[in-house]
């Protein structure tokens, strides 16, 4: 059984408006919106729809109402000629980005992914759950591909903007540092989840400049397997027995990492989807690789 939200989703979101403004995390009522959902709800008040992804796939045709989202907005840029990275930059600066879309304390954001990245999007929704705002905001369960395989209606037309005027409340649940990581090591109750795929896991294959393997104790969940081919999330059902078959039990804390802190955020997504408390080590692999002090293993 597929994923979808109809009145329960609509009363979601009137519960919303009597939520606090501020703080707590989404659920499995908001967390993901139907494509017949938001054809519907699409010109409701209050929503602000956000295209992740490239500009060129933004201006070539979106969903109506939608803005761009840049995604290099989001994140702390490195320095030339060093590896990508893309951790949460300061609140002040996540807070102007999303008042320039036009974001208020009472909006419900629905994200989208232009093209195939899915991870853009749930990486824009793990920025929007740190900042405060994780239980306003849905992912299009598909997004604009499944949009446009249904043949729904798509403009080229970008529209007017009012700056929005938002009160951050920063979560301290969101992110783990290196140290929380390295202190939880084989800890009971504590799971570390290992993002990437199969060969970077094992050490069958080795990321440029850094060390073969994993974090030892880590399970690994690829994210690419937690969506069907169609880019849609599967059943809850689905998912929860992908993630208990990695070895994640109920009431355990899920920390997620990959290469950079970007396929991670699908795991993220998805334990708090299920309703499980979760984590994001941002610095990922790429920090854990750096400081060679810190363990490393392989596994078939």
């Amino acid at each position: 059984m597929r994923i979808k939200l109809v009145s329960l989703m609509a009363c979601a979101v009137l519960l919303r408006a009597a939520a606090p403004v501020c703080g707590g995390h989404g659920d499995r009522a908001s967390m993901i919106v139907s494509t017949a959902w938001l054809a519907e709800h699409g010109k409701d008040s209050g929503l602000v729809i956000l295209s992740v992804g490239q500009k060129q796939d933004y201006d070539a045709g979106h969903i109506p109402g939608a803005l761009f989202l840049d995604y290099t907005d989001i994140r702390t840029m490195a320095p030339a000629g060093q590896e990508p990275n893309v951790e949460l930059p300061p609140m002040a600066q996540l807070k102007d980005v999303f008042e320039k879309l036009g974001v208020n304390n009472d909006s419900h954001i629905i994200l989208y992914v232009a093209k195939d990245q899915l991870t853009l999007t749930t990486r824009a929704f793990l920025t929007l759950d740190a900042m405060g705002f994780g239980a306003r905001a849905s992912i299009l369960d598909g997004g604009f591909p499944l949009w446009q395989k249904e043949g729904r209606a798509i403009t080229k037309d970008a529209r007017p903007v009012t700056r929005g005027k938002l009160d951050v409340c920063p979560q301290n649940d969101v992110i783990a540092s290196r140290d929380y990581v390295r202190d939880n090591l084989h800890h009971a109750g504590v799971d570390i989840v290992d993002a990437r795929t199969a060969e970077f896991y094992t050490g069958t294959r080795i990321p440029q400049g850094q060390r073969a393997g994993h974090i030892p104790g880590a399970s690994n969940l690829p994210y690419s397997t937690l969506v069907d081919a169609d880019g849609k999330w599967r059943s809850a059902d689905e998912l929860r027995k992908q993630v208990e078959d990695v070895g994640i039990k109920p009431g355990d804390r899920v920390v997620s990492y990959c290469h950079i802190g970007q396929q991670a955020t699908v795991v993220y997504f998805v334990a708090r989807y299920l309703g499980m408390d979760a984590r994001l080590y941002d610095g990922s692999w790429e920090d854990w690789s750096a400081h060679t002090d810190l363990p490393a293993e392989t596994s078939k």
